[in-house]
């Protein structure tokens, strides 16, 4: 794609990385395949093509961005389908965090979008705050039906049934290995999934314990960013992410770790792009340390020397995540850990698409994300499957409101055929 960005426009770091991927669009339009909201919504301006010419236009000429371009990207899952299937090889991840940190600053959204967002980012990526907030939705979740926001509804219905006691596991601490030490990893333990399921970081520690791991939860550590980091929030993301950078960096110069090690793959997803994220910052050398050995927790499976069988007959249907498969490119590991561990492990059809969590997108665009929700249910459940794995709380939280399927984590099964207890979704799923 043909660019005109001046030589003063180019002085933007932001910009200018902007400007490489758009010129390695050849508008193709092989991304118009696999995009969600294109095949819902059926308009060229909501496919990641349609996406790259309003960006384009928009930052080019120094645009206030208009209603249409704002909805157009608003509605982007950033489910990064489209940079798998491109042959070119855009980095559209990037170039949509840029258009919507430049909304952002530009943009005067209505007061009742706003209070939204910034709600939203005063909550979620803080676990205390989100508990009670999820106690308040639980509350009001029967009386749900006489609000007439379509937003409000869907967060009221994101409350779960129960929600758990917080887990002492999630402090910082160091748990130690059991038998002979393999590795040293620090263990993020994330914002929202301490408030949604506490069971997947227990899960966790018990798993990487029993394969040989030191655990550490490093002191100081809290949300990745990638919640206000998606609403083009770029100063609050940066600065709780630098909190993970500053405290696995002195972790890594302390005692040394072998890798960080993310459970939830949306989370994964930018923390290993923290080098990119801080490439301007005083913290840019730490956090590319940081990123250069982030992992998801299958990844360091995978290197571990995990039990082969163990696990009870069960057919197992695997949903591949968004932020795992296409943007870690992380794709046969769980599924291959499952297989180990004795399970029957079946995909769905169109496993490549997006259920329509993407963070906070399930609350910002929710008659679209209940569409992309029924769609991957019905997927799922046409595999008849005992129980449905995924590696992010996003994804199972989505699902879960869909199915009478019980939905867990790998890392629960896993920990499960190793010698773990049964997760608790399944027991409850027998009892209701």
């Amino acid at each position: 794609m043909q660019t005109n960005f001046t030589d003063a426009q180019l002085s933007d770091p932001g910009t200018a990385r902007a400007n490489e991927i758009l010129r390695a669009c050849v508008h193709c339009g092989f991304c118009t395949a696999t995009c969600p909201t294109y095949q819902v919504l059926g308009d060229e301006l909501d496919s990641p093509r349609g996406r790259i010419y309003l960006i384009k236009d928009m930052l080019e000429n120094e645009r206030v961005p208009d209603e249409k371009t704002v909805k157009h990207i608003d509605r982007c899952l950033s489910c990064l389908a489209c940079m798998t299937t491109c042959p070119s090889g855009v980095h559209y991840m990037h170039l949509v965090d840029h258009a919507r940190t430049y909304i952002e600053q530009h943009y005067n959204r209505p007061w009742h979008d706003r209070a939204l967002r910034w709600i939203l980012a005063r909550i979620l990526p803080y676990p205390g705050r989100f508990r009670l907030a999820l106690l308040g939705a639980k509350i009001g979740k029967p009386f749900r039906g006489l609000i007439p926001d379509a937003r409000l509804r869907a967060m009221l219905e994101m409350a779960p049934e129960t929600i758990p006691p917080v887990s002492r596991n999630d402090d910082a601490q160091v748990f130690p290995a059991q038998g002979a030490r393999k590795k040293r990893v620090a263990l993020m333990t994330g914002c929202a999934q301490r408030a949604l399921n506490t069971d997947i970081n227990d899960a966790t520690i018990r798993l990487l314990r029993r394969l040989g791991c030191e655990v550490v939860v490093a002191k100081g550590q809290g949300c990745c960013g990638a919640l206000t980091h998606h609403m083009g929030k770029e100063h609050e993301a940066l600065s709780t992410a630098a909190k993970n950078v500053r405290a696995w960096a002195a972790e890594m110069d302390a005692d040394g770790l072998d890798a960080i090690v993310i459970n939830t793959s949306g989370c994964g997803t930018t923390v290993k792009d923290y080098g990119h994220m801080f490439a301007q910052h005083a913290l840019a050398a730490d956090a590319a340390r940081v990123a250069g050995i982030a992992v998801d927790v299958s990844e360091l499976l995978k290197t571990l020397d995990l039990p082969e069988g163990g696990a009870p007959e069960m057919k197992v249907a695997y949903h591949a995540a968004c932020s795992l498969q296409h943007g870690q490119q992380i794709k046969s590991a769980p599924k291959d850990l499952l297989k180990r561990a004795g399970f029957a492990v079946v995909e769905p059809a169109d496993s490549h698409l997006c259920c329509g969590s993407a963070g906070t997108y399930n609350l910002m665009q929710p008659e679209i994300s209940k569409q992309l929700k029924a769609r991957k249910v019905r997927t799922l459940e046409a595999k008849t499957p005992d129980v449905i794995a995924a590696g992010n709380i996003g994804c199972m939280m989505q699902i879960g409101t869909g199915t009478e399927v019980p939905v867990v984590h790998t890392v629960e099964l896993l920990d499960w055929a190793t010698g773990g207890p049964e997760p608790r979704a399944l027991g409850e799923a027998r009892l209701s």
